[in-house]
This record gives structure tokens, C-alpha cells and sequence, in this order.
């Protein structure tokens, strides 16, 4: 059976969700799954609902036919094919447990996308990734050809229609212009420490410090370098006991679940932007399901 997925923006006032309601009753659908929020720091109200219609309207029908209710809210809204994967590039450089993990959720269908490139600015995975069926393309990028080789980028973006670029640990800074361009439609992974270690080898700065707890991030890409809109995060604990190899280990263990999580919600369109921060709904029941176990 077909499944829907309906996202609404808009002020928050009331009468928005029994408008809804009422619109996907007489549309003749049947609410499996809805989350709201209304902010009330901002004013702003946002709504995920998924449905099945039962008498026949398609996806397009229903977002025609929505029009005029929510044109009374001013709503910003789509109807989403939940069955339709999205296009997804990942870009990776030389650490590859995160590009390693998505490709096992990939082929075993705990993460639906459709995985359309592999961009590195190195050689290291390309078998990995050719033996996936995956195209792979390997932009070298250097202080000279950044302009030129983000064009690259680009064209792989528009030629594939891909929706979303994963940066699964790319070790380049893009272009303000590139961030601008994709906002909202690139997602990163970084570490997080408490306190906050950056420069080389972070997690050596860690250990020495004597760090109890060590993370990851996952965010959007703004201009400002890990500064964007956060989508999912989480730690490990550490102890006196572990090396700075057992933290490097760790790291990459939580910033693979991070990421992975991150995407998924993205994907199910359970993400959206309020500002500099992020509502991020619970996943639909069966959204976490599996098509095989390896």
C-alpha cells in the first residue's frame, strides 16, 4: 500500500491540526504516524504526518488539493513518496569506517537511499566502492584548483540529481558559495569532546586531558565551519584506563551510529530547519526496518 508522508511549516495559531485532519479524512486517508511542534520561542509550528490513502488520491492530487487550506495558514508543505528513495553522494577522504558503515545499511536496506556517487579526493576506497556498483570519482583537490574542482563536484550533484551530499569524513572545507548553494542538502560528522579539543589529533588531546565522555556531531553544512544546524549527536564513555588508540576506536564507532542516524532522519523527512537549530520528529514505526540481515 502506498505510504505519504505530509511536512508543514507555518506560524503556529490554532486550527492548523484539525484543518489537517480534516483534509486527509475527506481525502479519504488514514493517519498512521503524526508529530507536531509547536516553538514558542519563535512562534513557529511544524507537523510530520504519515498516511495511506485508501480511496486512490495520489501524491500529486493531494498536494493540489491542499492548496487551499493551506494557503489560510500560510503553510510551507510537500507530500512525499515514503516508498521513493533519495539520491544520495557521499563524499569521503582517507578515514572510511563511516563510508564503510553506510554501504553495509545501504545494501542490506536499513538506510533506503540511493547511493548515485562516491566523490574523494583520493584513491584509497575506490574498489571498495566499484565493487559495490557504485560510481566512483576521485576530484583531487589542492589550494590551486579548489574553484575548479568544487565545479566538479557540481556537475556530479546536477548530472545525478542526487538530493543529498554526505560528507562521510571529506577532509576538505567547501566553499562558501558551494555551502550556500546546497543549504539544508549537506550533512557532516565531526568529533565532539567535552571540553572541546580541535587542531591535530584531537583525540590525543583528549586522552592527555583525561576526557570521561567523547562523541560526534552530525550537522548541517553552513559557511561556518561545524557551526551548522544539529541533527543528531551521542557519546561513549571513557576511562582512565583506555589509550588514546581506544578513544581513536571509539570515536569512529559513535561517529559512524551518528552519522547513519542523522541520514536517516533526513531522508525520512523528519528534519526541519528553525533558524540555526533543528526539529527533528521520532521515527515512524517500521522506518528502522531492515529488507535483509546481512
Amino acid at each position: 500500500m502506498t505510504k505519504i508522508a505530509l511536512t508543514v511549516t507555518c506560524r503556529s495559531t490554532r486550527g492548523i491540526v484539525a484543518a489537517i485532519a480534516s483534509f486527509l479524512a475527506e481525502q479519504g486517508c488514514n493517519i498512521t504516524d503524526s508529530a507536531q511542534f509547536d516553538d514558542f520561542e519563535t512562534g513557529n509550528f511544524f507537523m510530520r504526518v504519515s498516511m495511506t490513502p485508501e480511496t486512490g488520491a495520489t501524491r500529486a492530487e493531494l498536494e493540489t488539493r491542499f492548496a487551499e487550506t493551506a494557503k489560510g495558514f500560510g503553510m510551507e508543505y510537500a507530500f512525499h513518496d515514503e516508498s521513493q528513495k533519495m539520491k544520495v553522494i557521499i563524499m569521503v577522504s582517507r578515514f572510511g569506517h563511516c563510508l564503510n558503515d553506510l554501504l553495509y545499511r545501504w545494501r542490506i536496506g536499513a538506510l533506503p537511499i540511493d547511493i548515485v556517487a562516491v566523490i574523494s579526493n583520493h584513491m584509497d576506497y575506490q574498489k571498495v566502492v566499484v565493487n559495490h556498483d557504485i560510481p566512483f570519482h576521485c576530484i583531487k583537490v589542492t589550494k590551486e584548483n579548489k574553484p575548479e574542482a568544487e565545479r566538479r563536484i557540481m556537475e556530479v550533484v546536477e548530472e545525478t540529481g542526487a538530493e543529498l551530499v554526505v560528507l562521510a569524513r571529506y577532509m576538505q572545507i567547501l566553499s562558501d558559495e558551494m555551502c550556500q548553494k546546497m543549504s539544508g542538502r549537506i550533512i557532516n560528522i565531526h568529533h565532539s569532546f567535552l571540553p572541546s579539543f580541535k587542531g591535530a589529533n584531537p583525540y590525543k588531546q583528549a586522552f592527555e586531558r583525561g576526557v570521561k565522555l567523547i562523541g560526534a556531531t552530525s550537522h548541517y553544512v553552513t559557511a561556518d565551519l561545524d557551526e551548522g544546524p544539529i541533527i543528531e549527536q551521542d557519546t561513549v564513555r571513557v576511562t582512565h584506563a583506555q589509550s588514546p588508540e581506544d578513544y581513536v576506536s571509539l570515536g569512529r564507532d559513535v561517529e559512524a551510529s551518528v552519522l547513519a542516524r542523522a541520514i536517516h532522519a533526513h531522508i525520512h523527512r523528519r528534519v526541519f530547519l528553525n533558524g540555526n537549530k533543528t526539529v527533528v520528529f521520532p521515527a515512524s514505526p517500521g522506518s528502522y526496518a531492515s529488507e535483509r540481515m546481512g
